[in-house]
């Protein structure tokens, strides 16, 4: 029942003194109380009823007041028959933590108002419960829920009280609840749904439980409305790819009936879910046909000619011709007889999606095709208008990795890989054949670090580094210690700072002066110390050759 509902009986002579702003929230449950500090007793949702034994002087209403709010809390009432008028104490320092204050007049007797409450919420529970039982039987036999998932997430708020909302496995908010509270942050969703991830490569069974902060949650996993749990034959078939329903509750003492209604929600989102993929479909085929003809070298008016039937589906109503990014990605797992294809193009759908948007709609705006072990992305972008420098917006590998390193690395667990490369904008047919390897090179770099999660762009593709990941790791050894082992043993020996000197003469171009400044050196004492550098190395700093040899050892050691 709501708090407003208790001012609207007369019998319960309640008189409000503060907090009319939160006069919705939701009481679950009552208490009464003279305990100093009673927090061990209370679990959330409670309206404390208090005699005021527990105040000795003004010191004490602040304290209390701070308990009762740190846990959950709706609202304080405050006997009359002991001390006469609440004291003004108690009444700012409700007002201080937005805690809604009544006075209870000395007549009416406490058992009185835990009987109301007990009995109203009782019976709405029971009423409310049932009526969504109805309302769902009756939307999962007339077809997908009109309006998305966000009309069953609101079902849920106003007729249970339950906040919840659809997320993806890297986190984006797809769906929620407009009723009872703000939006769930984006560090929020991304949390909720690394603990997700993490739960599931478990294997046990959901809902999974979790409290971040002092909330809990209650996790249920989203599955396609013709899959059963068992249908894969490893988790690891589609816990990249599952949506989740995040219920901002714990449901581990939920009653049967209750969890079967959550259940039945998780269907009725997985209709949604399904109706989606179903759409991709014509996207997903012509991201097939256009990569065929990359791939076998086709002439380019033949790619362009696709290419327009393909820009009119993917972005409807744009007046020019987009340019296009290609994204490569990559999902490797250690062990197991497991297609990785379709789980890096389910993967990548999602992914580029941007992670501001909301709801399911925003990636019908792009296309991924798999071959093999990869899927491929042709992503279009909004043609440079006459305002602009001639740069185009597009996808940085950087970016890609802030929106789902943390998720997946959950759901990868220390058995799964993802590595991504992102092509530059090409603004022709002609330059697709070259995005689509400019993205394959820079996914292999990619691959070639450490993390479980990994990206790397086409600008890194113009720079020594995309040559180093690919030395093979005995030559990179041998290389690296025949130039820097001899100045690594005379530092150890003589404390010389050999290495850190070579490195700062190098990063200062060979300038004598610079590097001494830099070191804080006389310069006779930089000489004398590149000078030993050459002598245990028989190289020649002056020389362009050396020079480079010593700058790769060091970027490879």
């Amino acid at each position: 029942m709501r708090l407003r509902a208790l001012l609207d009986t007369d019998a319960l002579g309640l008189k409000l003194l503060g907090g009319e702003d939160e006069l919705d929230r939701t009481v679950r449950g009552v208490m009464t109380t003279d305990l100093r500090d009673p927090s061990r007793y209370l679990s959330g949702g409670e309206l404390v009823l208090t005699g005021l034994a527990w105040r000795r002087g003004p010191a004490d209403s602040e304290p209390f007041v701070r308990l009762l709010v740190q846990s959950g809390v709706v609202a304080l009432a405050a006997g009359e028959a002991e001390l006469g008028d609440v004291p003004e104490d108690l009444v700012l320092a409700c007002a201080r933590h937005r805690l809604p204050l009544f006075a209870v007049h000395e007549s009416v007797a406490f058992a009185t108002i835990t009987e109301h409450v007990v009995r109203q919420v009782s019976g709405e529970r029971a009423g409310d419960l049932a009526a969504v039982v109805d309302r769902h039987r009756r939307m999962m036999t007339s077809g997908p829920a009109g309006g998305g998932p966000d009309v069953v997430l609101d079902l849920l708020g106003s007729d249970l009280d339950l906040r919840a909302w659809v997320l993806s496995p890297t986190g984006r908010l797809i769906a929620g609840s407009k009723v009872g509270g703000p939006a769930l942050p984006a560090d929020l969703c991304g949390r909720l749904a690394a603990e997700h991830l993490s739960a599931a490569r478990t294997g046990r069974r959901g809902p999974h439980r979790v409290t971040l902060g002092s909330t809990p949650y209650s996790l249920f996993p989203i599955r396609s409305s013709g899959r059963s749990p068992q249908a894969a034959r490893d988790v690891r078939e589609t816990v990249l790819s599952d949506w989740l329903l995040a219920v901002e509750a714990d449901a581990s003492d939920w009653p049967e009936e209750r969890l079967d209604l959550l259940q039945g929600v998780t269907q009725l989102i997985a209709v949604e879910r399904d109706r989606r993929d179903a759409a991709r479909t014509v996207r997903r085929r012509l991201a097939q046909e256009v990569l065929e003809l990359v791939q076998t070298g086709a002439a380019p008016a033949e790619i362009a000619a696709r290419l327009r039937v393909a820009a009119p589906v993917l972005l409807p109503g744009l007046g020019a011709a987009p340019h296009w990014q290609v994204v490569v990605a990559r999902v490797e797992w250690e062990g197991g007889d497991i297609e990785a294809g379709p789980v890096a193009q389910s993967l990548l759908e999602e992914v580029l999606v941007d992670p501001l948007a909301t709801g399911p709609e925003p990636s019908d705006r792009i296309a991924v095709a798999h071959t093999g072990d990869e899927a491929i992305a042709l992503v279009p972008l909004p043609a440079v208008s006459s305002e602009h420098d001639g740069s185009e917006a597009g996808i940085l590998a950087d970016a890609l990795l802030d929106s789902i390193r943390d998720p997946l690395a959950a759901g990868l667990d220390d058995d799964g890989r993802v590595t991504l490369g992102v092509s530059a904008a090409v603004h022709s047919a002609e330059g697709l054949r070259g995005a689509l390897e400019e993205s394959r090179h820079a996914r292999r770099v990619a691959a070639a670090r450490p993390g479980r999660v990994c990206a790397a762009g086409h600008q890194e593709l113009a720079s020594h580094v995309l040559l180093l990941p690919f030395v093979p790791d005995d030559v990179r050894r041998a290389f690296t210690a025949r130039l820097l082992d001899p100045l690594r043993d005379y530092d150890r020996r003589h404390r010389a700072e050999l290495i850190p000197t070579l490195e700062a003469f190098l990063e200062c171009d060979g300038s004598w002066t610079r590097c001494a400044t830099r070191l804080h050196l006389h310069v006779n004492t930089l000489r004398y110390r590149v000078g030993r550098i050459e002598q245990l190395t028989s190289r020649d700093l002056s020389r362009l050759e050396d020079k480079l040899d010593f700058f790769l050892a060091l970027r490879m050691s």
